[in-house]
C-alpha cells in the first residue's frame, strides 16, 4: 500500500492552511471570488482530463471527471457576460508544467490523486459551505469506492509530483487572496 499521503502530508497541510482555503470552509466566501477559483480550476482540470483520457487513466473511473461540473458551477456564479475572471499566474505555470507531464501517465496520476482525492474528501465538507450548487463535489457512484479505485493506481514514486501539485494549489490560493481587491472585498 502506498504511503503517498504521508509523503505529501506537509505540502497538503500547507495548502489547507492558506487563508483562501479557510475562507471556503468558513461559508463566507464571495461568489465572484469563488467563481474566479472555479475558472482557474477549470483550466487545470480541462487539461488534466484531456491528457489522462489519452492514456486511459479514466477507463475504470469516469465518474471522477470534474471539468463539466466545474464549468456549470462557474457559469452559475459568474455575473459578468462581458468579461472573464483573472487567470492566475500559478494556473499559467500549471498549464506550462503539464507540457512536461503530457507523455508520463505516472505524473498525471499524481495530479489526479491530488485533485480527485481532494474533491472526494475535503470537497465533501466544502460543498456545504460554498456559494451556488457545488456540483463540482457531487459524484455519480460511491465516494468510498471511487477513493479506493484512485488509491489502487497510486504508488510512492508519485510523491514528488504530488508535492508539486499541492504547492501549485498553495500558490493559487495565495494569488486568489491578492485578487480580492478587484472585487471590492476588503
Amino acid at each position: 500500500m502506498s504511503k503517498i499521503k504521508e509523503l505529501t502530508w506537509e505540502h497538503h497541510q500547507n495548502a489547507e492552511r492558506q487563508q483562501f482555503a479557510q475562507l471556503m470552509i468558513s461559508g463566507d466566501i464571495d461568489p465572484e471570488l469563488y467563481a474566479t477559483y472555479l475558472w482557474n480550476q477549470h483550466k487545470k482540470y480541462d487539461l488534466l482530463e484531456a491528457m489522462a483520457t489519452v492514456h486511459g487513466l479514466f477507463d475504470d473511473i469516469p465518474e471522477v471527471k470534474r471539468k463539466q461540473r466545474i464549468e456549470a458551477d462557474f457559469f452559475e456564479l459568474w455575473p459578468h457576460d462581458d468579461k472573464r475572471p483573472v487567470l492566475c499566474k500559478s494556473t499559467a505555470e500549471y498549464i506550462e508544467h503539464m507540457r512536461e507531464c503530457m507523455q508520463d501517465p505516472q505524473r498525471l496520476l499524481a495530479h489526479m490523486y491530488v485533485f480527485y482525492m481532494g474533491d472526494l474528501s475535503g470537497g465533501q465538507m466544502i460543498k456545504r459551505k460554498i456559494p451556488g450548487s457545488g456540483t463540482m463535489y457531487e459524484f455519480d457512484g460511491d465516494v468510498k469506492e471511487l477513493k479506493e479505485k484512485i488509491r489502487a493506481k497510486i504508488d510512492d514514486s508519485m510523491a514528488e509530483e504530488a508535492k508539486w501539485v499541492f504547492d501549485s494549489a498553495t500558490k493559487l490560493f495565495q494569488e486568489l487572496m491578492e485578487t480580492r481587491g478587484e472585487y471590492n472585498l476588503e
